[in-house]
């Protein structure tokens, strides 16, 4: 996704279908405190297209930030120049059509070219349409409908454990340069292959890098002060919604596309929306009825509405954040979930005016580098640089040590992240301790992207007393 592009001039017309509207925001490029998938939604509300047209916007933006590693390798040979040397626009426009050529299932190569040319002339760049065109042609020669279960130096990921076969080589032969093939075929920066190395095998990498490269599924967290998971359930399958138990007790698994307003019970407060390792970390505190909590970094607020659920809406929670509009998010759903015990509260970015507490439990949800999240946060893979993995541990140092000196004698601190580098995550606690005699570790919880929900990491600290 470019980061500076050329911009869609205001005078242009609205987009008419998905594939325009998905050309357009990914012109853009990324907008400061907007995901990808706002981003989207904003633009189609504001096109007002039809459902099937915003699951397919989601689909091509989703799909091309993800993948723009794997679909550059795919141009590469079809290009007469240096891909670095188009137009970000142009370059844009290709991404978007190698990716409904060669890993969008169910679109003719005919409509995927047909489409696409007609994309540059309808958001004003018909100059483009006869390159485009050849381009695409090009390119879907090189593609064949054979698969195949093993990686190759011509074989594209393409679902779960699956690869589509190539005519001719384009990415680095696993045989001789697996991180090489990973980082290209399943794009990803190379350098964050290498630290994974470290840490896993080959084989886990790949499989890490299927379930980043695939839709996740959409997991609600029943709020069991309004409804139970089996009402809930029903619900969703009266509605026509395909939906069942998750791993954990209060989860519920959607297995289809949906617009989470549109869910039975959403208005009503009958759900969050929240990975089944986020809802861990909640749990691992295990705040009571009554007690005083502290959630250091609140925003947007689903680990701070759970906290609440879990106190059955009894006691008192201060939710801190450094964003206030991030924060009004907070607000919002508890409002929306009926939870009146949260209090959220803007803080400086020092942490210098944090309440001192004291506070029987405290939740430290750190921001990180995000690398056990990079199929819901696709950008956030492109965003990631060395310095993070020094700068970001002494910022999570910090917070899980003010943390720690608003602690009551025998309170309890949750560290929670969505990272799975050791950085950020074992060593930081390691660091803690060592700052902190008065701590002691009483478990801590790594979670494995795909197994079953993202990563992420969760230590359950105490005050000795």
């Amino acid at each position: 996704m470019p980061s500076n592009p050329s911009i869609p001039s205001s005078g242009e017309s609205p987009p008419q279908n998905a594939r325009e509207l998905a050309f357009d925001v990914l012109c853009r490029g990324p907008q400061p405190g907007l995901y990808a998938a706002q981003q989207i939604e904003r633009a189609c509300s504001q096109a007002q297209l039809a459902v099937i047209e915003r699951r397919l916007a989601h689909e091509l933006v989703h799909g091309v930030i993800r993948r723009q590693a794997t679909l550059d390798a795919l141009m590469r040979p079809n290009v007469a120049r240096p891909l670095a040397a188009l137009e970000p626009p142009l370059r844009c426009l290709l991404q978007l059509g190698a990716y409904q050529l060669a890993l969008l299932s169910g679109v003719p190569v005919h409509a995927a070219v047909h489409e696409t040319v007609n994309v540059a002339k309808r958001r004003g760049h018909p100059r483009w349409a006869g390159f485009v065109n050849g381009v695409l042609r090009s390119l879907s020669r090189m593609l064949t409908a054979e698969t195949s279960p093993q990686p190759a130096a011509c074989a594209v990921p393409i679902g779960l454990g699956v690869y589509r076969v190539l005519k001719s080589a384009v990415f680095a032969d696993p045989a001789h340069d697996p991180l090489g093939y990973v980082a290209s075929a399943f794009s990803l920066p190379r350098w964050v292959v290498e630290r994974w190395r470290l840490r896993f095998d080959v084989a886990e990498i790949i499989r890490i890098g299927f379930w980043f490269n695939a839709v996740g599924p959409l997991t609600l967290r029943c709020n069991r002060l309004r409804i139970d998971r089996d009402q809930l359930l029903a619900a969703c399958a009266g509605a026509g919604i395909a939906a069942r138990p998750g791993a954990r007790s209060e989860a519920v698994t959607i297995g289809q596309h949906a617009r989470i307003e549109d869910l039975p019970g959403f208005a009503a407060g009958w759900f969050a929306v929240q990975d089944e390792s986020a809802m861990s970390a909640a749990a691992l505190l295990a705040p009571q009825p009554g007690e005083r909590v502290l959630d250091l970094c609140a925003a947007p607020g689903g680990k701070t509405t759970h906290l609440a659920e879990l106190m059955l809406n009894q006691g008192s929670i201060l939710a801190t954040d450094v964003s206030a509009e991030r924060l009004a998010r907070v607000a919002e759903s508890a409002a929306r979930l009926g939870l009146d015990i949260i209090e959220p509260r803007l803080v400086a970015r020092d942490g210098s005016d944090i309440p001192l507490g004291p506070f029987d439990a405290v939740l430290v949800d750190a921001p990180c580098s995000n690398t056990g999240v990079l199929g819901k946060r696709p950008e956030a893979r492109w965003r990631l640089k060395r310095a993070d993995f020094q700068e970001l541990p002494e910022l999570q140092r910090r917070l899980v040590e003010a943390a720690a000196d608003r602690l009551v004698c025998g309170g309890r601190l949750v560290y929670s992240t969505c990272s799975i580098d050791d950085a950020e995550n074992e060593r930081v606690v390691l660091a803690v301790l060592a700052a902190r005699p008065q701590l002691e570790l009483v478990e801590s919880r790594g979670h494995i992207p795909g197994q079953p929900g993202d990563g992420g990491y969760q230590a359950l600290l105490r005050h000795k007393g």
